[in-house]
């Protein structure tokens, strides 16, 4: 028995052997990537640069390795600061809207991640992306010029839509005296929403509205839990919901009733595309990432966003001709829908100092909130 083991062991050991050799290496892999990628030692000189870097900072590898960051970018760039940080906390920053600037390169706005080398903590990784989503939001500001059109709609029909608010409210009240356990449970949430919708109304002119979003710490479980409940009685009967939550994870700093707003919004768009969907599923999720930072506009200072809320759906995926324009106003492929939730859901999230992101593909859209923790 004993030798066959040992054959066995031998047989594995050749073939994990075959497999590294007819790998491609490290450089290959690297060089093949989109984004500038580039190793710094603790001088931040250049030890490697990919052909993406290369074409980013408009040198050759060969002279690259004979140069430091410095050559490129002055003292006081973000990145050499976001560099420093990293070698001395020890651990990768993953930054948005990160502004490189000088005579060599130009003007770049990108976001940043920087990771150091477990062997070599002084050396650190760099990568770069100049396509984010935080840039996409920074062109929200474009996208609420157009929104504003529908703010003097919004102001005329606020009292229209209040007037049989109150009656459902009132209704709801008088049935709730009569009823049971069970059905007082939804006779108590018709009243809740029925407040918060008229919250809501009040902040009809969200669109252009600039004042602060008052926040306090909010516990994003509950919101989560409430728009499940909310979806489930209504466009979400025909999904499975799926949690999968962090129980660690601290307060977000935000208002509770716009969160309920927005995800609702994001939630609801995942039910009702996958309507059609065989075996639907929703999956509410949560996680602490560390080192992601937003600058915060018409500011030196940076927000961190440390708090993701995920909800994923295995519907048809959202068409490859709205990706680009999803977060617009008066984009969208209901033939019910007026386009205007997503742009709702960018500038709620905008206005907590927070990022929204997505990627989609059939069987698999993902919508990723990040947003900054209650201290």
């Amino acid at each position: 028995m004993a030798p066959q083991q040992s054959n066995s062991i031998r047989e594995g050991a050749d073939a994990i052997q075959n497999a590294a050799a007819e790998a491609p290496d490290a450089a290959a892999v690297l060089s093949a990537l989109g984004k500038p990628v580039f190793l710094l030692d603790a001088e931040n000189s250049f030890l490697y640069a990919n052909l993406a870097a290369e074409q980013f900072l408009g040198v050759s590898s060969a002279v690259l390795r004979t140069r430091s960051l410095a050559y490129f970018l002055p003292d006081d760039s973000p990145l050499c600061a976001l560099i420093d940080q990293v070698r001395h906390a020890g651990y990768s920053v993953f930054e948005f809207d990160v502004t490189l600037e000088s005579p060599r390169i130009g003007l770049h706005v990108v976001s940043a991640e920087v990771t150091p080398l477990p062997e070599r903590p002084e050396c650190v990784v760099v990568a770069l992306e100049e396509r984010t989503m935080a840039r996409r939001m920074e062109h929200q500001q474009v996208h609420r010029n157009a929104a504003r059109s529908i703010t003097a709609v919004a102001a005329m029909l606020a009292h229209e839509v209040k007037n049989p608010l109150s009656g459902i409210r009132g209704a709801a009240q008088l049935l709730e005296l009569s009823a049971d356990d069970s059905e007082r449970t939804l006779t108590r949430l018709i009243c809740e929403e029925t407040d918060r919708i008229v919250a809501l109304v009040d902040r009809m002119e969200t669109f252009s509205d600039n004042r602060p979003v008052e926040r306090t710490a909010v516990n994003i479980h509950e919101v989560l839990g409430r728009v499940r409940k909310i979806v489930e009685h209504g466009a979400g009967q025909h999904v499975r919901f799926i949690e999968d939550y962090d129980p660690s994870l601290p307060p977000v700093y935000g208002n509770r009733d716009l969160l309920i707003q927005a995800i609702l919004n994001l939630v609801k768009n995942a039910a009702e595309a996958t309507a059609e969907t065989a075996n639907a599923e929703i999956t509410l999720s949560t996680r602490y990432q560390q080192g992601v930072r937003l600058a915060v506009p018409g500011t030196a200072s940076r927000v961190d966003l440390p708090l993701v809320a995920s909800i994923k759906d295995n519907g048809p995926g959202i068409p490859e001709s709205l990706q680009s324009h999803l977060f617009e106003p008066f984009i969208g492929n209901k033939a019910q829908g007026k386009g205007l939730g997503l742009a709702l859901v960018a500038k709620i999230v905008d206005d907590h100092g927070g990022v929204i992101e997505f990627e989609s593909e059939p069987r698999r859209t993902l919508f990723n909130l990040m947003l900054p923790k209650a201290e």
